[in-house]
């Protein structure tokens, strides 16, 4: 067989072929009645009355598919919505019927329709679906709805337009919530499942809300104003924090999410905003007072809701709060400033309220610098009230810490104590008058090694020289060296030999050399006679002094000397810590066993008043060394002493020199007139300094300058009063055409 010749060409394959039909398929005749009248109207009339389906899904679902791809679904569509208006018109009218004096049946048959009607809305969905999937979807009318939102529109228009049921649903689920807040047991599920319903046929907000939240602004107005006039302030507030508290879980319970916050904002109107005045008016005091700290936190807490339901023209609750603890500060705070009988008391007082305020500010109102600030204005406020007594009482509260005697304490407990008491410090205007306080007291430790600590010294140095700059510490600083020097020049002078040869046998000499300019101590020369045995050791250290700085004078301040002496009682030794004045008046005993008054002043010298003190701390204290005659608590120019040979005592070493530590009125007055000296020599010298600049000047700008530049609280008749005695010294000069005018004159 021949393999090149050509095969027979294989026969093509057969191509299919869709015809079309010779004659229009047509829809069989009475198609949408017959299956409307014979099988779908009477499946859902079953439906709507609960009652079972006389076919088969499958068959009901056949005759939807038919009627719709016949192109008769809008007659179907509104065949089935003409069918359910007429059962839900019906089921509505039944509710008309009813009465809604049992709230609980009237909203349990509602709710019933309710259920009913959605439970039978979704049965017939599952027969009409391919008409809610094809012809809804597809639709070109504007009023063709999806099945389960034209099933809510019906129900909706009809439970709308019947308006006695729909006000009397509203109306009993009213009632039940305020039987809720009234704290009766109501049906929670019921009024939930009911608000679900007003949400989904969409007349939630215009059927309910308002009505509920206009119910609501009743309620708790006139809750409000019975609680008010009956109940104390804490009481009314917990009442009102918990009421908050139980309409949000209201809120979130049963209502609709949106109606939260017009909810809350209606309950915080009433119970808070409408009585934040009263509120605070009748309680802020007595719970500050009683250091209610939770109670004031809730206050904070609750009256802060109140911010945004405020009156425009009135104040917000913080800024009232605020004024209100101001008032409160001032007038406990003044309270402890003015009463003069607790003045030893008031510092420590101030410190107490002042560290009961700051744990009150941070809990009760969360460290609010507003209100931290608010306390300071306050204390600025009264402690100024009572002009240069504060800024003493808070120098010597500091000296009693930084003495001797607080040995109870650790050294961060008096570092806190001092921080504390620093500020107040920060409070006072007249800062002047503390630091002559200050400096006085400091040389007193200093001079009578009384110093609890020469670290805490320095620290509480540091801390003022932080506060008030350089020049305030300057003298503070330099008197530290003048010790320091003094200790190193003693040391020197032990070692040298007018020491070693001259002194007396049994004689220790101690003595501070101080620049006088720097030291608060009297420069006036003393009457005082010394014996002639201290007499020698003060000639000793003179001539030692002056071959270390010749050409310098030495002015001695026997006030402020202290001596160590033993004495021989026939009852035992004792060594007792004596001043100066003490061991010169004991001295003489000696010679003399009674001595008179007169003979005691014409023998030392010393000064009426100095004298009388020495002897009455002598001869009245706890440690009675001499006897007076006649006994009294007071000394007397006629009196007469006996050194007392039945001294006793339990302890060796003594200290009878309490009398130099002691502050006496007349240093207290000395120190009070040498800063209103000061004072006017820094209002003379800023007149001065000013004038010299400006050359002419008007009364009223000359005061404002000077104002600007003194650091210390002042009068403008005080200031008028110095530039009266500047222009008679012929400083100033006024404008003869003017006034209140001045002229600086070079």
């Amino acid at each position: 067989m021949d393999r090149t010749r050509t095969r027979a060409r294989a026969a093509p394959p057969r191509k299919m072929r869709i015809r079309a039909y010779e004659r229009k398929p047509a829809a069989p005749p009475q198609l949408f009645s017959n299956a409307w009248e014979r099988f779908l109207r009477p499946a859902v009339d079953a439906v709507h009355q609960s009652q079972p389906v006389p076919h088969s899904l499958e068959l009901l679902y056949g005759h939807v598919h038919d009627i719709v791809l016949h192109r008769n679904a809008p007659a179907l569509y509104d065949a089935l919505r003409r069918a359910c208006d007429r059962h839900i018109a019906a089921r509505i009218a039944q509710l008309a019927a009813l009465s809604p004096s049992s709230e609980h049946v009237f909203l349990a048959a509602v709710h019933a329709v309710w259920h009913t009607y959605c439970t039978h809305m979704l049965r017939i969905r599952q027969i009409f679906l391919y008409l809610d999937r094809t012809y809804i979807v597809h639709a070109a009318q504007p009023d063709a709805r999806s099945f389960w939102d034209m099933g809510l529109l019906l129900f909706r228009t009809h439970f709308s337009s019947v308006a006695t049921v729909q006000q009397n649903t509203v109306h009993c689920l009213l009632t039940l919530i305020d039987r809720d807040r009234d704290g009766q047991t109501v049906d929670v599920a019921l009024m939930k499942n009911l608000l679900l319903m007003f949400t989904a046929i969409g007349t939630y907000d215009a059927a309910f809300e308002k009505p509920f939240l206009a119910s609501t602004d009743t309620y708790y107005r006139n809750e409000s104003r019975t609680l008010v006039a009956s109940q104390d302030v804490p009481t009314f507030l917990k009442h009102a924090e918990s009421r908050i508290h139980a309409e949000s879980h209201r809120a979130v319970r049963v209502l609709d999410p949106s109606t939260r916050n017009p909810l809350i904002s209606t309950v915080e109107k009433r119970l808070v905003s409408d009585h934040v005045v009263t509120l605070l008016d009748n309680g802020f005091s007595s719970m500050c007072d009683q250091h209610r700290k939770h109670d004031l936190k809730r206050c904070f807490a609750v009256l802060s809701r109140a911010s945004d339901h405020m009156p425009a023209d009135s104040r917000a609750p913080n800024e009232l709060m605020k004024s209100r603890l101001i008032d409160y500060v001032k007038n406990v705070g003044r309270a402890i400033v003015m009463d003069k009988s607790k003045d030893p008391e008031m510092v420590q007082s101030l410190l107490t309220l002042k560290a009961r305020l700051d744990d009150l500010v941070n809990f009760s109102f969360d460290g609010t610098e507003a209100f931290n600030m608010a306390v300071n204005f306050a204390f600025e406020s009264f402690v100024n009230a009572r002009e240069n007594k504060p800024a003493e009482l808070i120098a010597k509260f500091v000296d009693s810490i930084l003495r001797t005697g607080n040995k109870g304490f650790s050294e961060e407990q008096l570092e806190t104590t001092l921080d504390n008491a620093l500020t107040l410090f920060r409070f006072i205007d007249g800062k002047d008058v503390f630091e002559a306080f200050y400096n006085k007291d400091l040389a007193k430790r200093l001079l009578y090694d009384k110093s609890a600590s020469l670290d805490l010294e320095k620290s509480m140095i540091s801390k003022l020289k932080h506060e008030c700059g350089p020049q305030f510490t300057a003298k503070l600083e330099a008197m530290f060296r003048d010790v320091d020097a003094s200790k190193d020049l003693m040391q020197s002078f032990k070692t040298h030999k007018l020491s070693k040869t001259s002194l007396s046998h049994g004689i220790d000499l101690n003595v501070y050399v101080l620049e006088s300019a720097r030291w608060p101590l009297s420069t006036q020369p003393s009457k005082v006679k010394l014996p002639q045995s201290l007499m020698d050791c003060q000639e000793v250290f003179k001539k030692f002094y002056l071959t270390k700085h010749s050409g310098r004078k030495l002015a001695w301040q026997y006030v402020n000397g202290s001596c160590r002496v033993k004495a021989n009682f026939p009852e035992g030794t004792k060594f007792l810590e004596l001043s100066l004045y003490q061991t010169i008046v004991m001295l003489l005993f000696n010679d003399a066993d009674e001595l008179s008054y007169s003979e005691i002043a014409d023998a030392t010298g010393i000064e009426e008043l100095p004298l009388k003190r020495t002897m009455l701390s002598l001869a009245c204290g706890k440690a009675r060394v001499l006897l007076k005659r006649p006994k009294g608590p007071q000394v007397d120019a006629k009196d007469s002493f006996v050194f007392n040979k039945k001294f006793t005592h339990r302890q060796t070493k003594l200290k009878i020199n309490a009398i130099q530590i002691k502050e006496t009125v007349e240093e207290n007055a000395a120190t009070t007139e040498r800063v209103f000296q000061e004072r006017n020599y820094q209002i003379d010298a800023a007149v001065v300094r000013i004038m010299k600049t400006r050359r002419t000047l008007q009364h009223a700008g000359l005061l404002a300058e000077v104002f600007d530049q003194l650091r210390f609280h002042h009068k403008p008749a005080d200031v008028k009063k110095r530039i009266e005695s500047l222009i008679e010294r012929e400083y100033l000069e006024r404008d003869e055409n003017n006034p209140q005018a001045y002229h600086y004159l070079a």
